[in-house]
């Protein structure tokens, strides 16, 4: 259900309504696949600011964060593939895809975590003067979330919380929920759904809404809210933070990353099948890029 907003919820339609300055150029891109994914390489100070230069420019964008798990939907969902296609940025949201994109000519420089960048597009949008509007997660959390950023970077504006309910809402919620967004004067809109409904409901919706950044961010109002808890560091820098997860939440998690296990094993397997068959052509440059 929709969460009022309190005094320190602000709109940001009135900055919105001024006439924008002309936006600086995107940076250059640099990509290369990993498991069919094409990943930007890019640190997580970096994915701000592009985000940063995707706000200026005031065009309807949706970022990826990508995890094993959106590798492994985005081979076995068919409509995932045009939600790659069209995503203005993917970033690579899992050791195991840093990993990998090291066995190719072009690695990624490092992991940038979802639930690491929230904070600081929130500092960003503090300085900025921008609106974020939280959308998703169970009720009270994203307000607790909201909460929290704004505690920590003062002037941050809140231009809107919204927890709506666990199924498809009526043509009537949707509309209204339309209006509560497109009114909001948003920079930013955070999105979590889960993996893939968030994605999937980012590419259907982000036009229509007209928010100039759009990102789906999994357990990251979790995280913040302290509902849940991400794992010790050194589990994260090992690539053991989808461990420490399954152990928290057995019931939900194990089954995604027996799933994701097994996906990860064929497509190491696929990738040294090719590999091998690169040094018997005698081609001993030709690492795998996929």
């Amino acid at each position: 259900m929709n969460e009022p907003l309190n005094p320190s919820v602000q709109s940001d339609s009135a900055a919105a309504a001024t006439v924008p300055q002309p936006a600086p150029p995107l940076p250059d891109r640099i990509r290369s696949e990993v498991w069919d994914v094409p990943f930007d390489h890019l640190t997580l100070a970096e994915a701000v600011d592009w985000i940063e230069c995707l706000v200026q420019r005031r065009t309807p964008s949706y970022v990826i964060t990508a995890n094993v798990n959106y590798c492994m939907l985005h081979h076995r969902d068919p409509e995932m593939g045009v939600i790659t296609d069209n995503a203005d940025l993917i970033l690579a949201d899992g050791q195991p895809i840093v990993s990998r994109s090291r066995l190719s000519k072009k690695p990624i420089p490092e992991r940038v975590a979802g639930s690491e960048m929230i904070y600081h597009l929130a500092e960003r949008c503090s300085d900025n003067g921008w609106g974020i509007y939280f959308l998703g997660g169970e009720e009270g959390v994203a307000a607790q979330c909201a909460k929290k950023l704004q505690a920590m970077y003062p002037g941050l504006k809140i231009s809107g919380i919204e927890s709506p309910p666990f199924r498809k809402l009526s043509e009537r919620e949707q509309a209204e929920q339309d209006q509560r967004i497109k009114k909001s004067g948003a920079a930013i809109l955070l999105v979590a759904f889960g993996q893939p409904k968030g994605e999937k409901w980012i590419h259907e919706n982000y036009k229509r809404l007209g928010i100039p950044v759009s990102i789906q961010l999994g357990a990251s109002f979790d995280f913040i809210a302290g509902k849940a808890k991400r794992a010790p560091i050194l589990c994260q820098k090992m690539g053991l933070e989808w461990a420490y997860r399954m152990c928290t939440d057995p019931k939900r998690l194990v089954p995604r990353y027996a799933k994701n296990a097994t996906f990860l094993l064929g497509a190491l397997i696929e990738d040294w099948k090719r590999l091998v068959t690169s040094w018997g052509m005698g081609d001993w440059s030709n690492r795998p890029e996929r």
